[in-house]
């Protein structure tokens, strides 16, 4: 008998020794970056994922306990003392139970989403004094372009931003839809060509963080990663410094061959083509989010754009509303013709 199970024995030690050591090893890796938050925006995510599991787990240990009870109390075995009621459906005390708690569970659940939700669509509050940057975000296949209004530079597949403040990054795509994700720093965001959608992200201390496309956009997919790279405020200063100096200008043609697919490295450049971010949503439709244009200091305000109907945008939501009117002339007056 010994003899026998000894090899059994050892195996089931080997096999939960092995899943021991991945699930602690596992626990180190990128899959888990979203539980170490380095942001205000990220922190707040956390702290909602820890509700909703909280929440979550309200229901199911106790289900998960009354089934083993269940199954254990009334298993067919002789002398069970358990009371057999063959024809016993229902009980109204019992579905209030089962009905009521995961209402309010859900009803807690999306009251707290929606006002957190509602929250991060501003820049975190505890940086209201500090000055946002704004950086404006191109998925291309398959790489990241990102621009930087206020300072004239422009980065592939990295950005590099100060500690403590807030960054609107402003997203689109010139390529198949995406969505723009750095774990650490906050959630996702879709960009989709036509639009220009926001996300407000801070880093409150010094390093570097992992993003990633979370979309599948073809072959060059696994390669959309890039590094968003948090340093001080005179750390930052002088990389901008430095960018312009040592690095080329984007040009239109530079752009035109940066947005062919492709896989690279990173690149850095001193310039770009004036209304590049705006002409470029303009050329796929020129949807906004909602009140985006309102937002103070919007580089999406500035400049005059000409879509492919040739519609001005220098106020890009008077674009907009022109785009609106001519298409209730164009449909009222095909309804006209059909009459």
């Amino acid at each position: 008998m010994k003899t026998g199970h000894s090899p059994r024995r050892a195996k089931s030690l080997t096999f939960l020794s092995a899943a021991l050591l991945v699930l602690f090893a596992t626990g180190c890796g990128r899959q888990y970056m979203v539980l170490d938050p380095a942001g205000p925006v990220g922190r707040e995510e956390l702290h909602l994922i820890v509700m909703s599991a909280i929440l979550v787990g309200i229901v199911i240990i106790p289900v998960l306990i009354l089934l083993f009870y269940i199954v254990w109390r009334y298993r067919d075995k002789p002398g069970n003392t358990a009371p057999y009621t063959p024809k016993w459906s229902e009980s109204k005390g019992l579905e209030v139970v089962w009905w009521g708690i995961p209402i309010v569970i859900v009803g807690v659940l999306g009251a707290f989403t929606a006002k957190t939700t509602f929250a991060l669509t501003k820049p975190p509050a505890e940086s209201a004094d500090v000055t946002p940057i704004t950086i404006q975000v191109t998925s291309l296949d398959w790489k990241w372009l990102f621009q930087y209004p206020g300072q004239g530079i422009a980065t592939v597949n990295y950005a590099e931003i100060p500690t403590g403040v807030p960054i609107q990054f402003e997203l689109t795509s010139d390529a198949p839809m995406n969505s723009f994700w750095v774990p650490q720093l906050g959630g996702q965001e879709y960009t989709m060509p036509g639009m220009a959608m926001r996300l407000w992200l801070e880093a409150d201390k010094a390093g570097t963080y992992y993003g990633h496309g979370a979309n599948f956009t073809g072959a060059g997919f696994a390669h959309m990663d890039f590094n968003v790279i948090a340093t001080s405020d005179s750390n930052f200063e002088a990389w901008v410094k430095q960018v312009k100096a040592s690095s080329p200008a984007l040009t239109k043609a530079g752009y035109a061959q940066l947005k062919e697919p492709s896989v690279i490295g990173t690149k850095s450049y001193s310039s770009f083509p004036p209304g590049l971010f705006n002409g470029t949503i303009w050329a796929d439709g020129g949807q906004y989010m909602p009140n985006m244009m309102n937002q103070t200091g919007s580089p999406l305000k500035a400049g005059i754009h000409t879509n492919s109907t040739g519609v001005g945008s220098g106020d890009s939501m008077s674009g907009m509303s022109n785009m609106t009117n001519m298409s209730a002339m164009s449909a009222t007056g095909t309804s006209s013709s059909q009459k």
